[in-house]
């Protein structure tokens, strides 16, 4: 059975997508921790990060530092965290959270955002990924 990522992947569930390349996608969290919340996913199903391909976990730690690149420009953040969980959905993602303090990569505060909260968030994103010169953002 596909994971609840590769179904949005697949465009079976919405997704807010900032990047999407023929290894990996990126899209919004929909439980925030802060605005530009990011999820850098492998389209292959892959449950635990150390299973992944070193090929790919290269390719996944690039686009990861691309999109932190863009999260500073759109966002402003004092620094941009990267954390690996999986215990939620058993597909291997790096989470990207723009951040100003250490409590901002507290997961029991993440909250729910509307659709017009993450679409806008998108378009700063994809605005900074195409400033940054990735055409990756310019898919439609």
């Amino acid at each position: 059975m596909a994971t609840l990522f590769t179904r949005i992947i697949d465009g079976e569930l919405p997704g807010h997508f900032v990047w999407k390349d023929a290894r990996c996608v990126v899209f919004l969290s929909i439980q925030p921790l802060r605005p530009g919340h990011a999820l850098v996913v492998p389209r292959a199903e892959v449950d635990h990060w150390i299973d992944v391909p070193p090929d790919l976990s290269a390719h996944l730690f690039d686009v990861a530092r691309t999109i932190g690149l863009a999260q500073q420009r759109a966002f402003s953040p004092v620094k941009v965290g990267l954390v690996i969980l999986g215990l939620e959905v058993r597909h291997t993602h790096l989470h990207l959270v723009p951040m100003q303090t250490e409590r901002d990569l507290d997961f029991s505060r993440a909250k729910s955002a509307t659709s017009d909260e993450l679409a806008a968030a998108a378009t700063t994103l994809r605005a900074a990924l195409r400033e940054l010169g990735h055409a990756e953002a310019d898919w439609s």
